[in-house]
């Protein structure tokens, strides 16, 4: 006979998360499974490094326990998870300096031209740009959110992060351009 907690993974994350805020441990296993792969991503994305990427989202999902009774509408798990994974990330930022990897490329090196590279070449290109500029593009791009919705995440005013993605946008165009050229001048 199954029992209550056998169905988990097939219940709607909202539920999950009401039986999380009353302290069940395996309801939160449950959500940690579900979003564990979208949150590693959003912080290897923001700091290019799968193993502090692991303990960031690691943080982020001890914060989650720590707080998840704080939630008001479990509904709106989704949007409060991507706001505890900004602010890690920004603490994070906060402990450490900051402008320790903003160095820029010299412009001699050149992306990797196969399909599979491509990935890897965007995390490179990501990896040049300024943080609160790599943020902003991240949330927009990656994670999809308004430009009103980065705002109220990171807390800068609405120009800025309009700005932000502007600009650090046009520097991922710069860098990966050879992306542009034709398949015939991409030949090595």
């Amino acid at each position: 006979m199954r029992q209550a907690q056998d169905y988990y993974p097939e219940c709607p994350e909202s539920f999950l998360v009401s039986l999380a805020r009353s302290g069940d441990r395996r309801a939160f296993e449950e959500l940690v499974l579900r979003r564990q792969s979208s949150i590693r991503n959003l912080m290897r994305r923001f700091c290019g490094n799968h193993a502090l990427a692991d303990d960031l989202a690691q943080q982020v999902f001890l914060k989650v326990w720590l707080n998840l009774r704080k939630l008001r509408q479990p509904s709106a798990f989704s949007a409060w998870l991507k706001r505890l994974a900004v602010s890690v990330w920004l603490q994070y930022l906060r402990k450490n300096d900051a402008l320790r990897g903003a160095g820029e490329l010299a412009g001699t090196e050149r992306p990797q031209r196969d399909a599979t590279a491509v990935g890897m070449d965007l995390d490179r290109a990501l990896a040049t740009l300024p943080e609160a500029e790599k943020l902003c593009v991240v949330l927009s791009y990656q994670e999809g959110l308004t430009h009103s919705e980065i705002a109220d995440l990171t807390k800068m005013p609405l120009g800025t992060v309009k700005s932000h993605i502007r600009i650090g946008a046009g520097r991922l165009q710069q860098k990966l351009s050879a992306y542009r050229e034709t398949p015939e001048a991409m030949q090595p």
